[in-house]
């Protein structure tokens, strides 16, 4: 790889660790969570939580192990193509751009969703045109500028969940003015159990699409000081991330609201679990607090989105499967070229909501969560080719 067209090694343990921490913290931590335990009960969605949760944790250890080994900002391309086949490498690759570039213009569409609440007269055109220029200028500066500004975005997360379990935990035990709760919302109706497998199966999809993200370490790898100590370092943080973040709010949901709540069902941001919680509280602008973290999680997902997107366009220009001049990188390491062209196609994907009711739009959507599931499989299926083959065998 010539150094003109090299990125840069910028991102340092601080903000591997963060990235690793935050990726899979967004809208299906915050809002999807409550339509799971409305439908499949506490008991199925905790349990849906910790069987996705494992496979993650073991799927992501899988990955860990192979950028220590083969750290490449070509990530699940390179591992496929070493490991598999070059032919399911490419398709991997295509296919995680095309995710993460449908991603953002979701982001884009959201973003004035949730700012509307604050500001329901204001055209969502002008919201939408300042998220998709924060998503491309925070991509524009440098790899650091990119981890920097998604360290302090997971940052707010991770508190806000921090501080939801430390208030949940209060209210639980009375100590804030109410009655202890004790476990009497699991066993109201049919709890804790709900809908049989049909129910429990739609909980492990919402769960799915919750930790949809974590493997985001992975692409940051190539552009990662020290990627053979930090990257599994930070890997190892995903079990207590999938226990602490995921398992213990689900649970404080939970027990602090009946799972029979048709509001859990709701997909506003005033009928958020977490802005339940925080009303019983007696905290009236809760909503605003978790309009303000889902805005964030959102500002996250698709500075993120660009990141990987952009990255995976100039590993395929690198590898010739697209023009050359994609693989072009700047004094400052930002494959401007790659960037642009994956901009375009976001607003792009964005505009097309605009024709047809959306149903274009929708369909993509549907498509790109699919793709984060097939590049899960990939992920699993080079890690199992990789320990069946020998140094010899490896393409580097």
């Amino acid at each position: 790889m010539s150094k003109k067209n090299s990125l840069h090694r910028k991102l340092n343990a601080r903000l591997i660790n963060m990235i690793a921490i935050g990726g899979a913290l967004g809208t299906g931590i915050f809002v999807a969570s409550g339509d799971a335990i409305h439908t499949a009960g506490p008991g199925g969605t905790i349990l849906a939580y910790l069987i996705v949760g494992l496979m993650v944790y073991f799927l992501m250890t899988s990955l860990g192990e192979m950028a220590a080994f083969m750290p490449s900002t070509g990530s699940f391309y390179v591992y496929a193509n070493n490991f598999v086949d070059p032919a399911f490498g490419y398709a991997l690759g295509w296919n995680y751009w095309y995710n993460w570039a449908i991603t953002v213009a979701s982001e884009i569409s959201a973003a004035s969703l949730v700012m509307q609440f604050w500001f329901p007269n204001t055209a969502p055109v002008i919201w939408n045109a300042i998220a998709f220029a924060l998503f491309v200028g925070l991509n524009s500066l440098s790899a650091r500028g990119f981890g920097e500004a998604e360290y302090w975005f997971s940052f707010i997360k991770v508190s806000t969940i921090v501080i939801f379990l430390m208030v949940g935990t209060l209210m639980l035990f009375g100590l804030l003015g109410h009655d202890q709760v004790g476990f009497r919302n699991w066993t109201i109706a049919h709890g804790p159990f709900q809908g049989g497998w049909v129910m429990l199966l739609h909980a492990i999809m919402i769960a799915g699409f919750s930790f949809q993200g974590t493997e985001l370490v992975g692409i940051a790898a190539g552009e990662c000081k020290d990627p053979e100590e930090t990257i599994p370092k930070a890997i190892k943080q995903v079990f207590w991330r999938i226990l602490l973040f995921f398992i213990l709010s689900i649970v404080m949901i939970s027990l602090l609201v009946p799972y029979t709540s048709p509001q859990l069902a709701s997909s506003s941001v005033e009928m958020s679990p977490f802005t339940l919680v925080f009303k019983q509280m007696g905290i009236d602008f809760a909503a605003s607090i978790i309009n303000a973290v889902i805005l964030v999680a959102l500002l996250s997902t698709g500075n993120s989105g660009m990141y990987a997107s952009t990255r995976m366009l100039w590993y395929l220009a690198k590898k010739k499967h697209v023009p050359a001049f994609f693989a072009h990188v700047t004094s400052r390491g930002i494959p401007i070229y790659a960037l642009a062209a994956t901009s375009t196609v976001c607003l792009l994907a964005f505009l097309s909501s605009l024709f047809g009711n959306g149903t274009v739009y929708f369909w993509l959507l549907q498509a790109s969560s699919l793709s984060g599931f097939i590049a899960w499989f990939g992920i699993a299926f080079s890690h199992y080719r990789s320990n069946t083959l020998t140094l010899k065998d490896y393409a580097y």
